[in-house]
């Protein structure tokens, strides 16, 4: 009989980066990862010999994050392109000016705006233009005084 193992494999290397009797808690430096997409094998054996295998792919990013904007991916260009590139690390303190990049407002926002104005101006317009026949209703003729 068997040992029952958990192996862990990185990248498709041939020898494992951790090997122990489960339940196993791995833990995984990343730092000596190049960034990029990585993935990890995992071969576990149980008392009879069996192997199952389960695969899980990760993407690795240490270095520092970058911002586009102005330019998106499989964009058709010609002439003068100008977009903004913004770069910040974790390590760095936060600073918001430096970890947003600035983008136009989109138009669906500016025109979803001026509906909402334009029905708000609708409304206030017709609230207090009363119909002469119900003019002089107490609703409409004082207000209402819910303490008397």
């Amino acid at each position: 009989m068997a040992e029952p193992r958990i192996r862990v494999f990185l990248d498709d290397q041939p020898e494992p980066v951790a090997d122990y009797r489960p339940p196993a808690e791995v833990t995984l430096d990343t730092k000596n990862l190049p960034d990029g997409e990585h993935r990890l094998r995992i071969e576990a054996q149980d008392a009879t010999g069996q192997i199952g295998v389960r695969r899980v792919q990760f993407l690795v990013r240490n270095g520092p994050g970058i911002t586009i904007s102005g330019l998106n991916d499989g964009a058709v260009v010609h002439g003068l392109v100008r977009f903004m590139v913004n770069a910040f690390g974790a390590e760095e303190p936060f600073e918001p000016h430096r970890a947003e990049s600035r983008s136009p407002i989109p138009v669906w926002v500016w025109v979803l705006t001026l509906v909402v104005v334009a029905w708000s101006a609708w409304y206030f317009a017709t609230l207090w233009s009363v119909p002469p026949d119900y003019a002089k209703m107490p609703t409409y003729a004082a207000p209402m005084n819910p303490f008397s």
